[in-house]
């Protein structure tokens, strides 16, 4: 009789459990964005833009003066940074956030080192806030456009277009 009192116990537990666990589930799929309030949303924006994300990870942003439509917003460029290092590219940030959770941005973030021209000291000293509100921003534009060519090495010629950076003074 206790054994069967432990077991209609349990399949009561169970049965009220099982809404919530799929509250869960549902919730962990859905994309960040879909927590962020419009003032991060609005924040994460103003970041972008006053951090300068677009001038290089949104084709033609600098030399139109910022006149690109938001929809193509950081899907990077297919053009090349080339210096002492070899070239480098802008990758398409918006696929790049689609691999990540917040938290493992937020990590990388105040972690980062990369090749130049990326100001990777400057996400560095960012604040956990502003980074989170980066990412939702970002996140909430969607996954568009294509991934950025691959770095090359300083010994291998890039295909055109590429800005050539002058090596550093000693």
């Amino acid at each position: 009789m206790q054994f069967n009192f432990a077991l209609r116990l349990l399949a009561i537990a169970l049965a009220g459990a099982l809404p919530l666990l799929a509250h869960a589930a549902d919730t962990a799929k859905k994309p960040a964005s879909a927590k962020a309030s419009a003032q991060d949303l609005a924040r994460g924006k103003y970041l972008v833009t006053i951090g300068g994300c677009n001038d290089c990870h949104t084709a033609g942003y600098a030399p139109s003066g910022g006149k690109v439509p938001e929809k193509d917003w950081l899907t990077g460029d297919r053009l090349g940074w080339r210096g002492p290092w070899g070239t480098t590219y802008a990758i398409n940030v918006r696929q790049y956030m689609g691999t990540l959770t917040e938290a493992q941005w937020v990590a990388k973030a105040k972690t980062l080192e990369t090749r130049p021209p990326m100001p990777w000291f400057n996400l560095r000293v960012m604040s956990s806030q502003d980074l989170r509100a980066m990412y939702r921003y970002i996140r909430h534009l969607g996954s568009a456009g294509d991934a950025a060519p691959a770095y090359m090495p300083p010994d291998k010629e890039p295909p055109p277009p590429y800005v050539t950076f002058p090596a550093p003074p000693k």
